[in-house]
């Protein structure tokens, strides 16, 4: 049985990536800055206005700090060169920290959720000018920082999640204004933790896709917008395939996508052209960057793989 193996890593040609340099290294800082600002504003206004709304905008817009802080880490660790231990470098650092500040957001909601029952249980007076200040303000900082990540948000979770906490937090702080008006023109203190229920709930639902989506990441599943049987048709479809088994996609990254394959092409022609238009291909059809194929004139022996082949269907059956 011959074999061949070509692997191929370029990232210049992705389809939904960030821009060309990748370098959101400014927008965290704008974030950050920005957003570690707001939060002594808003949590000294809370407390002064005595405003459960204020501060758990205030305790949310906080661990969004600390997202933007360990998605920016780990987008600089990601850099990284490989080396003999770490053969892919530290792109996995991307996905960790996706994960980490998924498990710390619903762990901030839980803390928030206490604390907005606790006011619920024993309303107190709200002073709604300092609320709709604060939290219009809120709205300027928020939509400024989701600006700065609009162009990576479809390419990469990292940036998605801080582009998503960010919008979600301008339509929260929105929402926040609007309490206050309420709360201002009717004297119903009660509004202010019923808005908060409603922050508390707007968070989760909104951020329950992406800690989906990080889990899936971690177990090394294939990417959600890669169609793994759509990729093994089109394998099965190039020149000479007649069968392909043992197909692995999985992520490196929160960017980058790995993918290994067998592929029974009997004859073996141009193997190396064959394989350079494949990993082109596979780059510029699925936004599959880094691709180790192998090529093989027959099926294994059973029991010599993990997982089952597909075959080419017969001329006969019409396709």
């Amino acid at each position: 049985m011959a074999h061949n193996h070509q692997h191929g890593h370029d990232h210049s040609h992705h389809h939904h990536g960030p821009p060309a340099d990748g370098n959101f290294g400014p927008a965290f800082a704008w974030g950050i800055a920005l957003n570690l600002l707001f939060v002594a504003g808003e949590a000294a206004g809370g407390l002064w206005a005595n405003s459960s709304a204020l501060l758990s905008d205030a305790g949310h817009n906080l661990s969004d700090v600390l997202s933007l802080a360990l998605a920016w880490g780990a987008s600089l660790l990601a850099k990284r060169r490989a080396s003999e231990r770490y053969t892919y470098g530290y792109k996995g650092a991307t996905i960790q920290a996706a994960l980490l500040n998924a498990a710390l957001l619903y762990l901030a909601l839980g803390f928030i959720l206490w604390d907005t029952i606790n006011h619920l249980r024993h309303p107190e007076p709200v002073n709604g000018t300092v609320v709709m200040g604060l939290a219009g303000l809120g709205i300027l900082v928020n939509g400024f920082t989701a600006w700065l990540f609009r162009h990576g948000q479809k390419g990469d979770v990292n940036v998605r999640g801080a582009y998503l906490h960010m919008l979600t937090d301008m339509l929260v702080s929105v929402g926040v204004v609007v309490g206050g008006a309420l709360v201002y023109f009717t004297g119903w203190h009660w509004l202010d933790p019923a808005i908060s229920f409603v922050i508390l709930a707007v968070v989760g639902v909104g951020s329950w896709g992406l800690l989906r989506e990080t889990v899936q990441l971690s177990l090394q599943a294939a990417p959600a917008d890669i169609d793994v049987a759509a990729v093994r048709r089109w394998l099965l479809a190039r020149p000479g395939v007649s069968s392909v088994h043992d197909l692995h996609i999985w992520p490196l990254s929160t960017q980058d996508t790995a993918l290994t394959a067998h592929l029974v092409r009997p004859g073996g022609q141009n193997a190396n052209v064959f394989l350079r238009e494949l990993q082109h291909d596979l780059l510029h059809e699925f936004n599959i960057s880094h691709c180790t194929v192998q090529l093989e004139d027959d099926l294994p022996l059973m029991g010599a793989h993990g997982c089952c082949d597909q075959q080419v269907a017969p001329a006969a059956s019409g396709r």
